[in-house]
């Protein structure tokens, strides 16, 4: 299946879009969002991603816990993992704050990319 990806230009985007005035922008000196990027485009290449539920919390999963920001990593996180269903044509509303708490809890290691997935796909079908 071809998914619609995002590249680490889009990312950067939102980012500056996301961050407050008087937040630390801009990217952390020590790691390479690019990387991050890729890693999500490898696991795709290589058949580790079965559906657009996998691609978006791929996504959220290496940008929360890459820490390529100076802030608002998990902010960035979660309003990829949003583009990346919405551009893939899934359609989801959060209604409340449970995304931001499965993004913390996946970038502090409390949850799993794979729950995280399953979590979406389980939202989509009530």
């Amino acid at each position: 299946m071809q998914y619609v990806i995002i590249e680490t230009i889009h990312v950067i985007s939102l980012h500056e879009h996301i961050i407050g005035k008087n937040e630390l922008q801009g990217l952390a000196k020590d790691k390479s969002l690019e990387a991050v990027i890729d890693r999500v485009h490898n696991r795709l290449q290589y058949g580790f991603i079965a559906d657009a539920y996998d691609l978006a919390a791929c996504y959220a999963t290496f940008i929360a816990k890459g820490h390529c920001f100076n802030d608002a990593n998990k902010r960035t996180a979660a309003t990829v993992l949003f583009l990346a269903l919405s551009l893939n044509n899934i359609k989801m509303k959060f209604s409340d704050l449970s995304l931001g708490d499965w993004i913390i809890q996946v970038a502090t290691d409390q949850k799993t990319e794979v729950e995280l997935a399953a979590w979406l796909r389980s939202l989509n079908k009530e």
